[in-house]
């Protein structure tokens, strides 16, 4: 692997962790000594790129960093393609159908002419699916609850039929074929509760932030699940 190839592919490994990883684990993954890492962190932040840390404490790469235009394998290409045209084909959010194919076309637009040729012409196709229906905006409106965390008022009716308000701190948010399912801390159950989109009635959101963040609840929660960060 050549040098700016190694480079390449230690800032895409900073990019996939949101918190401090230590030189020694960078080092393994990228299969390099630890003076090889440390000089090219060095070099990498000489060249403009965001690397916060130090040795023995651990580096992350700042959120905002743009990277120049990437040269995508091709299996990343379509990887890229199907994830955004199954957003774009099969999500009942109109917001984030709109932004998937806003996000490919970007990619596009970046991309050499030899794999810009190869993302428009992939043939992996994702077909019809059963239409979700619900509250027209409750989905744009809970990621935006979620992204500024904010609480919930919910109006929900469970599996039983029973009807029931709860006040709920967002997220995350699943995507299944056949259901969406909001996870939230309930303060009714002082637990982590799974709620079914298309179970909800009403919805309020308030002003009020909770006041435990976004990211210490979904990684309380994959521990609970025993679900691997990503």
């Amino acid at each position: 692997m050549s040098r700016a190839a190694r480079l390449l592919e230690l800032l895409q490994l900073l990019r996939r962790h949101r918190h401090p990883i230590q030189g020694a684990a960078l080092a393994q993954q990228m299969d390099v000594s630890l003076r090889t890492l440390y000089r090219d962190i060095a070099t990498l932040q000489a060249q403009g790129a965001q690397i916060e840390g130090e040795a023995g404490v651990g580096y992350v790469l700042k959120p905002g960093f743009t990277l120049p235009p990437l040269m995508f394998k091709a299996d990343e290409l379509e990887a890229l393609v199907l994830g955004s045209r199954w957003v774009a084909g099969r999500s009942d959010d109109a917001q984030l159908a709109d932004a998937a194919r806003s996000a490919l076309a970007k990619i596009s637009a970046v991309l050499p002419a030899e794999l810009r040729h190869e993302l428009d012409s992939s043939a992996l196709l994702v077909g019809p699916g059963e239409s979700l229906s619900g509250p027209e905006q409750l989905m744009a409106r809970l990621r935006s609850a979620m992204r500024n965390e904010l609480k919930l008022t919910l109006q929900y009716r469970d599996l039983k039929g029973q009807a029931s308000e709860r006040v709920v701190w967002p997220f995350a948010l699943g995507f299944f074929d056949s259901a969406r399912v909001l996870v939230a801390w309930c303060e009714m159950r002082q637990a982590i509760r799974n709620f079914r989109v298309d179970r909800i009635g009403n919805m309020t959101v308030s002003s009020i932030r909770y006041p435990r963040s976004r990211q210490a609840l979904l990684a309380e929660w994959r521990a609970l699940e025993g679900i691997a960060p990503q």
